[in-house]
């Protein structure tokens, strides 16, 4: 199983420097990856300094070698189709292909929805989900794209660069609950990042998938977890990431203590 820490560029990690710092402490202690939150809006008790978490992953790239990357989750609901192919393919040609692309539906918790008129019904934007990852399945792998659809328009664009990892960066869906749509949702592409669940219900999650693909080569089961986990039994039940989440209100400090002792 690797391990991954999952950062939310708030309150001191909203500074570049301190957010590199922790990034370079990770790849020099063994860490296989560093994903970050994505959110422009945070609950004013969580935090009110947010920093954008895509050009935070860009610094990152620069800095690092080895870990991957990647925002964990990024809503397709509040961003343009193109523009996000567009940043995708960059960003995995800064990070010389070390990009994994989280999406899901997205949280209203801090109001990044409600207070920027962005779709609230889930069921509207779990459709806007599945025609967006769609197109960027197509614009990534280079193909030429003529689109009208309930959500979004792509009038003949072909995009290039599409980046350095074939036929493009993986992409795990983000699922919560226990809703098969976001499962056959994720079994259709690379990756499966479910929020917090038991070692029965990852094994259940797991032969679920397997069913809908037919394989689980080349799939990943990326977990979010606490040190009191037990990692053994999630990657007996077919866990493959155990994703660190940092949460807001930890310091600095406590987050490089955790970096430098959990995995060594």
């Amino acid at each position: 199983m690797r391990h991954a820490l999952s950062l939310p560029p708030f309150g001191e990690l909203s500074d570049p420097l301190v957010l590199i710092d922790l990034a370079v402490a990770a790849e020099e202690h063994g860490w296989d990856g560093v994903f970050l939150w994505d959110h422009l809006l945070r609950p004013v008790e969580q935090a009110t300094l947010i920093a954008d978490p895509w050009i935070m992953l860009t610094a990152i790239a620069m800095a690092t070698k080895t870990v991957r990357i990647g925002p964990m989750v990024t809503p397709i609901a509040r961003r343009r189709p193109l523009k996000l192919a567009r940043e995708i393919a960059t960003l995995d040609l800064v990070s010389a292909g070390r990009l994994t692309l989280g999406l899901g539906l997205g949280v209203d918790s801090g109001g990044e929805l409600t207070r920027t008129a962005e779709e609230l019904d889930p069921k509207v934007r779990g459709s806007m989900l599945d025609e967006g990852v769609r197109l960027l399945d197509s614009m990534l792998r280079g193909e030429h794209v003529v689109h009208r659809g309930q959500h979004y328009v792509i009038d003949g664009i072909t995009l290039a660069p599409t980046g350095v990892q074939q036929p493009r960066v993986p992409f795990w869906l983000a699922t919560r609950g226990d809703n098969l749509a976001p499962l056959r949702r994720a079994a259709k592409y690379e990756g499966l990042c479910p929020t917090v669940i038991t070692p029965e219900r990852l094994g259940e999650i797991v032969e679920f998938i397997a069913d809908e693909r037919g394989t689980l080569d080349g799939f990943d089961f990326a977990l979010m977890v606490t040190p009191d986990h037990p990692f053994e039994e999630y990657e007996r039940r077919g866990a493959t990431w155990a994703i660190h989440e940092m949460k807001p209100q930890q310091s600095v400090s406590d987050i490089m203590r955790i970096i430098t002792t959990t995995i060594a």
